[in-house]
């Protein structure tokens, strides 16, 4: 089977920026390869022809004129049709496919290059669960402190219960400036809590470069935020120029990047694998596989560490995975698990398609990591703090109080260096001096009380804290890998 490269895009694991919602709510579901346009409808309609339907699809032809015919009210032919095909690729119980109408196919067009509004959240449908796969660098979900696995219960009180992806998206998605409400769900806390997050617009730029010096040595460091159609070209042109700056060692980051396009992750792939060896291989479902391999004769002279974590999806494992099994380090914790490729197929003449999954992908040694994700070589996890949960507050937390809500405060206080003298939900006098202590460092009411203002305050520091890369156990380890 020849590989017809324009067929093929990773679905950011739905790929929703809620801000995505198919891809990105500001949103979009999927991005085809830019260098090749969009999959050919001759093509494409042959394929469909191959089967014929079978004697029972006259079932679905009964149906309708039953139900135009004898039901209570109206009900418009595209209502009807659309819940069919709806139906069918619903029974695939894959959260990556889906039928995408003459809206949804809209916002699968918008370009990733240009800006959009939203909460900026790559958001996919597991068990049934809307869930957040990872926040997207500096966006208001990041602010908010959404993180990978939370489940998104209700938008604006209302329930996303029973909703497909697309719709649950649409909830979410809106105006600059305007305000939502999510219920989330995260895992190890029992009650749901709700976070109030003001849409904005979502940056696009996905590829930040810097020097360090680690033990005299200059090193390179690459955060990759998503693979989007111009990332390949961006991140070679800033390895190009961190490697006029003589660089001894390199570090790339694709912590919380939810994937993106095919050919943007194997242009990167392009700078580091050797032509002996697929940095990625396509399977097809007759278990047919097509091999890509790079022009580099040599590995890079210097050593290289990946970083990965829970939100590090689709594209972002296809790297990983690549230069793990070439020999670099892997650093930081199992990546999500998404090791399928979807192709959107035009039916009818409306704009309309099926988004489906039409192909696995597989490691260079032939591994597929589909639900397992990407092991890491060097397994880190980040403090604690990192960690906590949006404080809740009606009444003032106060002291002699217990809870989770009160164990969570203090494992934020002790984060930022702030004494609690235990952080098993019991709020001691040792936690109220130390409430004391830092309402007094940032000019709030002394109280030893824990208020919304508090709250807020606390919250606060913990997220500049973390974005200010402090206690980044994971960068450290993968900087001081490059030379053990």
């Amino acid at each position: 089977m020849k590989l017809r490269k324009q067929h093929i895009f990773l679905i950011f694991a739905a790929a929703l920026v809620l801000g995505f919602a198919g891809a990105f709510l500001g949103v979009k579901l999927a991005q085809p390869d830019p260098d090749q346009g969009e999959p050919a409808d001759s093509v494409d309609t042959l394929e469909q022809n191959q089967y014929t339907p079978p004697a029972d699809m006259q079932k679905v032809a009964q149906t309708y004129n039953l139900i135009k015919e004898h039901y209570l009210e109206d009900v418009e032919d595209q209502q009807l049709i659309q819940g069919a095909i709806q139906g069918m690729v619903a029974s695939l119980e894959d959260p990556y496919s889906s039928y995408m109408d003459v809206e949804s196919m809209t916002q699968f067009n918008e370009t990733i290059e240009s800006s959009f509004e939203g909460i900026g959240a790559e958001v996919s449908m597991v068990n049934g669960k809307v869930t957040i796969v990872s926040p997207i660098k500096d966006s208001p979900a990041e602010d908010a402190g959404l993180r990978p696995n939370d489940q998104i219960l209700s938008v604006d009180g209302e329930s996303v219960a029973g909703l497909n992806l697309n719709e649950a998206v649409e909830k979410i998605r809106g105006e600059k400036g305007s305000e939502v409400v999510v219920e989330i769900q995260r895992s190890g806390v029992s009650d749901p809590f709700e976070v109030t997050i003001v849409r904005d617009d979502i940056p696009v730029e996905t590829v930040y470069s810097e020097t360090k010096t680690i033990d005299g040595k200059k090193t390179g460091v690459i955060e990759i935020t998503s693979f989007a159609e111009n990332t390949a070209e961006h991140f070679t042109q800033q390895l190009a120029s961190l490697e006029d700056e003589n660089i001894e060692g390199l570090v790339i980051d694709v912590r919380g990047n939810p994937g993106g396009v095919l050919s943007a992750v194997e242009g990167v792939l392009e700078n580091f694998i050797p032509n002996d060896i697929p940095y990625v291989q396509i399977e097809n479902q007759n278990g047919e596989t097509e091999k890509s391999f790079s022009e580099l004769d040599e590995k890079k002279p210097y050593p290289i560490s990946v970083l990965i974590n829970e939100g590090s999806a689709s594209a972002s494992e296809i790297l990983a995975v690549a230069m793990k099994e070439v020999g670099y380090h892997v650093v930081g914790t199992d990546s999500f698990g998404k090791g399928t490729v979807q192709q959107a197929v035009p039916i009818g003449d409306d704009g309309s398609r099926v988004k489906l999954t039409f192909f696995k992908w597989l490691s260079p040694e032939g591994t597929w990591i589909h639900e397992e994700g990407v092991k890491p070589t060097v397994e880190v996890e980040q403090p604690e703090y990192y960690f906590t949960n949006p404080v809740q507050v009606e009444e003032p937390v106060t002291y002699n109080e217990t809870g989770e809500n009160v164990a969570n405060l203090q494992v934020m206080l002790s984060g930022l260096g702030y004494d609690p003298g235990r952080t098993d939900g019991y709020f001691s006098h040792k936690t109220e001096a130390a409430i004391d202590n830092f309402q007094t460092d940032h000019d709030l009411d002394v109280t030893g009380e824990v208020d919304e203002q508090t709250a807020g305050a606390i919250e606060t520091a913990v997220v500049d804290r973390i974005r200010n890369g402090e206690d980044d156990r994971q960068m450290e380890k993968a900087l001081d890998a490059l030379y053990e």
